[in-house]
C-alpha cells in the first residue's frame, strides 16, 4: 500500500513532466517550421577570470546573415570568433559549448573559404580601449537546415584565430559565451 501512494504520485509528476517537454518541443518545431525566423542575438557573458560581455545581432540579408554587435572588456588585438556545436554556457570557461560548429566534417579554416567549419568566423578586432565592433555578412551560417545557428553558442576566444590550425586556429581559451537565440527585429 505504501508503494502505490508513493508511486502513483510519482507516476503523474513524470508524466505531466515528460507531457511538458514534449508540449514545449512541439511548439519551438512548429514555430521554426511555421514563421521564418530573420533575426537572433547572442548576449555574450563573461567566463571565469574573464570582464568580457556584449551583444551580437544576426540578421537574414540577401546574401547570408549579417552579424553586428558590440563586445567590450577585451585585450587590445585580434580574438577568434566562432560558432560552437552547443548552446550550453553552464561550464564556468565554456567549455560545455563544445567545439566548432562543424556540420560538414570539414577542415578549420578563415571565414571567406569555402571549404570551413560553418562556425568558423574567423577573428574580431579590439581597439586599446578593449572594445569590438563586429559588422560583416557570412554566407554559411543560416536560420534553418543543417547550417543554422539557432540554439548553438557563440564564443569569443582569447588570442587571434590564425585561420589554419586543426581544429580550432590556436585561438586559446574562451572570454565570453553565449547562446544563439531567437529574436524580435531590431
Amino acid at each position: 500500500m505504501r508503494i502505490t501512494r508513493i508511486a502513483a504520485p510519482l507516476a503523474a509528476t513524470m508524466f505531466l513532466t515528460l507531457g511538458s517537454a514534449l508540449f514545449l518541443a512541439r511548439a519551438a518545431q512548429d514555430h521554426m517550421e511555421g514563421d521564418e525566423v530573420t533575426h537572433a542575438i547572442a548576449v555574450l557573458h563573461h567566463t571565469k577570470g574573464s570582464e568580457v560581455h556584449g551583444v551580437v545581432h544576426f540578421t537574414k540579408v540577401a546574401e547570408g546573415v549579417k552579424v553586428e554587435g558590440k563586445i567590450t572588456g577585451l585585450k587590445p588585438g585580434k580574438h577568434g570568433f566562432h560558432v560552437h556545436e552547443f548552446g550550453d554556457c553552464s561550464d564556468p570557461e565554456a567549455k560545455s559549448a563544445g567545439g566548432h560548429f562543424n556540420p560538414g566534417k570539414m577542415k578549420h579554416a578563415g571565414p571567406d573559404t569555402k571549404m570551413r567549419h560553418v562556425g568558423d568566423l574567423g577573428n574580431i578586432e579590439a581597439n586599446a580601449e578593449g572594445v569590438a565592433t563586429i559588422d560583416l555578412v557570412d554566407s554559411q551560417i543560416a536560420f534553418h537546415g543543417h547550417h543554422s545557428i539557432i540554439g548553438r553558442g557563440l564564443i569569443v576566444h582569447e588570442k587571434a584565430d590564425d585561420l589554419k590550425t586543426q581544429p580550432t586556429g590556436d585561438a586559446g581559451g574562451r572570454v565570453a559565451c553565449a547562446v544563439i537565440g531567437v529574436a524580435k527585429g531590431k
